[in-house]
């Protein structure tokens, strides 16, 4: 697998994407936060859900998810949120419990198996990943919304100057 070529290929899935830019952008906001969040078999179900009823692009926050949360970043974001969430809060974990609850997560488990592991780790683990990473989402959100944002208004503006010179032609 050429890794460029994929890379490449969501870039230009991504920019195809139909629509209004405010939309495009805070469908890519919806899909940062919740791919940033330490909540991994939720990912997907959380960002269709909440880009439907708040009628936002859910291409867009899946592909903005995609690229938050894949395999490469898995670990930096587990170990991340455990240590801005063992700063703010009195709690405190190691890595040992979070790694061992993600490598059981990312071995391909069930869905239902993943739902009772993240239900049994207890209330100081999922207060303290929670905390890091709401505080690790908002600000990788936002800068996903103005970037997006500010990328679909300029492919709108030249997407329609295109249409303008091909109009002018005939």
């Amino acid at each position: 697998m050429n890794l460029t070529r994929l890379k490449k290929y969501y870039y230009l899935r991504f920019v195809r994407i139909k629509g209004d830019p405010e939309s495009i952008a805070w469908g890519s906001f919806i899909g940062a936060l919740i791919g940033t969040m330490p909540v991994m078999p939720l990912h997907t179900i959380g960002i269709i859900a909440i880009c439907v009823l708040t009628r936002t692009s859910v291409m867009a926050g899946l592909f903005a998810s995609l690229a938050i949360s894949n395999p490469l970043t898995y670990i930096p974001l587990y170990y991340f949120c455990m240590v801005i969430g063992n700063f703010l809060t009195p709690y405190h974990i190691t890595w040992a419990k979070t790694g061992g609850i993600l490598d059981a997560i990312i071995s391909g488990q069930g869905f239902k198996e993943s739902l009772q592991m993240l239900a049994n780790l207890g209330s100081e683990v999922i207060i303290v990943m929670l905390t890091g990473g709401i505080v690790l989402a908002l600000p990788t959100a936002i800068i996903f919304y103005f970037f997006t944002l500010r990328l679909f208004i300029k492919i709108r503006a030249k997407r329609r100057e295109k249409h303008i010179l091909r109009q002018n032609k005939k």
